[in-house]
């Protein structure tokens, strides 16, 4: 199982700089999901800064969130 969200703090055009459980960083680019379906509402910067960390994944307060594991793989890991 890959690791979980631990944290997420929110950053400039649509990106997401993430904390995992065990410790690795890494930054996900929500900017390709906006035009598709329940996505579309993250285009208004306000909602999106509304993202937190429920159950190891990214979630917002209508409902959308991104699979954990999409998250991980998906992100472009930071060196510390």
């Amino acid at each position: 199982m890959n690791p979980r969200v631990g944290k997420v703090f929110i950053t400039s055009n649509y990106q997401l700089s993430l904390v995992f459980t065990n410790g690795e960083k890494g930054i996900y680019d929500c900017s390709k999901l906006l035009d598709f379906g329940v996505f579309k509402e993250l285009k208004d910067r306000e909602y999106f800064n509304q993202a937190r960390v429920v159950d190891g994944t990214v979630v917002w307060p209508h409902e959308q969130d991104i699979c954990p594991d999409t998250l991980y793989l998906d992100s472009v890991k930071k060196r510390t």
